[in-house]
């Protein structure tokens, strides 16, 4: 006997032509619509640029810690009724009693959002001194020589600066290479620079 042979399954089809739904039929505000998607998007574009910014997200972030801190403070004190009363053996008519564990989940997410901002806006701090320490000024330019820069350096001591940088950076390459090599156990080639 033999196998029945297997039919590829069919293709998806499109969908049926026919009324396809609008908003245009319905009745409403749908200029509203349009303008809180509108405000929507803008609020979206606004709050990614602050993003890049660790300060001005700080900044942004701090009334909302502010907020949830009273917020949390407030179903605490709502809890600690409730549980008093309970223990009391009177019956609370306050009804139900928002959850203490998601606020304070809520407050600790916001810290842990505004230690990021200060650890990112610290490591931007630290590349800046950084940057100015190892390259503190400019080598003037030949376009205007009878401008007095006070803050640039003569060219040969940028050269030099240079020269240090490049020999700090070959002595890295150097030693981590020399690390991967111990560690691989191969043996560095005789007569290398």
């Amino acid at each position: 006997m033999a196998a029945p042979q297997q039919q590829p399954p069919a293709p998806p089809q499109a969908p049926a032509p026919g009324p396809q739904l609008s908003l245009q039929g319905v009745p409403g505000p749908q200029p509203q619509l349009q303008a809180q998607a509108a405000a929507a998007a803008a609020a979206a574009a606004q709050a990614q640029a602050q993003d890049f910014d660790p300060v001005q997200r700080y900044k942004m972030l701090i009334p909302q810690l502010k907020e949830s801190l009273q917020n949390l403070m407030k179903i605490a004190a709502q809890n600690l009724v409730q549980n008093t009363n309970i223990d009391n053996g009177q019956k609370s008519n306050d009804g139900v009693v928002q959850r203490f564990d998601k606020s304070l989940e809520e407050f600790y997410a916001l810290c842990d959002q505004l230690e990021l901002c200060l650890r990112l806006a610290y490591e931007c701090l630290s590349q800046s001194f950084d940057s100015a320490k190892h390259s503190p000024n400019l080598v003037p330019t030949a376009t205007k020589p009878d401008a007095v820069q006070t803050e640039s350096l003569p060219y040969t001591q940028y050269l030099s600066m240079i020269k240090s940088q490049i020999s700090c950076a070959k002595d890295i390459h150097n030693a981590l290479l020399e690390c991967s090599n111990k560690i691989t156990g191969k043996v560095p080639a005789q007569g290398g620079p």
